[in-house]
């Protein structure tokens, strides 16, 4: 069941380069403001804390619902509610991005806002590759 990690560093990688995306687009706009370090630094912090305190024990916790499944299908990996909070979750970034758009404080919203979700992501993601459950 290593879908679920590839699902997992997928997402993180789409939101990294979205975010990267974001961030050229505000950088373009106000070169030399400092908002924009600022506001990648934020992004990697509380990047960071999600995958600490949210993402990981969201990971362990699939992991042992995969692990006490009896007969696992492939489309198990996640809950069914997981892939419908998904779709919502990529309807608003793709609102949200095409919102911020020519606007330079909601650039710099959005993009830190993808990019903590991206570090959290790829972060937790070792709990996906390193476990043994899915072999």
């Amino acid at each position: 069941m290593r879908i679920a990690a590839l699902t997992w560093v997928t997402g993180g990688l789409v939101l990294l380069l979205k975010g990267s995306e974001l961030w050229l687009e505000a950088g373009e706009m106000r070169p030399g403001n400092l908002w924009l370090p600022f506001a990648i630094a934020g992004g990697v912090v509380f990047g960071s804390l999600k995958a600490y305190y949210i993402f990981n024990p969201a990971c362990r916790r699939n992991l042992d619902r995969i692990a006490g499944l009896r007969d696992p299908r492939l489309w198990q990996f996640f809950r069914a509610r997981f892939f419908f909070y998904l779709a919502l979750m990529v309807a608003a970034g793709a609102t949200a991005s095409h919102g911020a758009r020519g606007n330079y404080p909601l650039l710099i919203t959005v993009a830190t806002i993808d990019f903590s979700i991206a570090v959290a992501l790829i972060g937790s993601s070792v709990n996906y590759l390193g476990s043994s459950k899915l072999e």
